[in-house]
């Protein structure tokens, strides 16, 4: 089995970020076995499209309690990020929010751009969130104002919960994390040699390195 698991939630373009990390020489699989998953040194939550499709996808493959509880490193990516909080405010067809996976306390809401073109697209500026002098170990080596890419309309505000920020519009989390699960809501693997770093790092943690060490 793959050190790294890309879990196969059905409804994203999962060959870019397989992509990117066998550029780094990792070991990496995409499944939506449960077995597997929960058998992976770190694991990660892709997404693309709407956050209703992606979590009626996630139900049907009957994955949520498997990635609840999961104790490993995982990562989600752009709107795997946001599927990590408690709810996002993108209703799609249904007149409710759409409830999420819970896994890091903050929710998730349109983008207030200010009246800047939406969605936001493109490179902007990371702002890595110093705690006890250092930032979040995804981070390690990132500098204040490094660029990444961007595409999204919705966002995480800023909260405990926030491990980099960006700005458009207003300031929103470039990621958030909780203990063992953290989320970027950016590209990484569009994002040139900085989205590099951030996968390395990554590729570092395993559980053993993050035990005890929430966001």
């Amino acid at each position: 089995m793959s050190e790294t698991v890309i879990i196969d939630t059905g409804c994203a373009n999962l060959s870019s970020v397989r992509f990117a990390f066998e550029r780094l020489g990792a070991d990496v699989s995409v499944s939506d076995d449960p077995v597997v998953i929960q058998a992976a040194t770190r694991v990660i939550l892709p997404g693309v499209g709407s956050a209703p499709a992606a979590m009626q996808s996630i139900r049907q493959k009957q994955l949520v309690e498997v990635i609840q509880g999961l104790t490993q490193p995982v990562l989600g990516v752009c709107l795997g990020m946001q599927l990590m909080t408690e709810y996002s405010t993108e209703r799609g067809e249904k007149d409710e929010d759409t409830q999420c996976l819970g896994l890091i306390p903050t929710s998730v809401r349109e983008l207030d751009t200010q009246q800047l073109p939406t969605p936001h697209m493109g490179w902007n500026q990371l702002s890595p969130v110093i705690i006890n002098q250092q930032p979040h170990p995804l981070f390690a080596g990132i500098s204040e104002g490094d660029f990444v890419y961007f595409v999204h309309s919705f966002c995480a505000p800023v909260s405990d919960y926030s491990i980099a920020l960006s700005e458009y519009g207003e300031p929103f989390s470039a990621a958030i994390a909780n203990g063992n699960f953290m989320g970027v809501q950016f590209h990484p693997e569009k994002s040139a040699a900085v989205g590099a770093r951030i996968l390395q790092n990554f590729l570092k943690m395993t559980k053993e390195s993050l035990s005890g060490g929430a966001a």
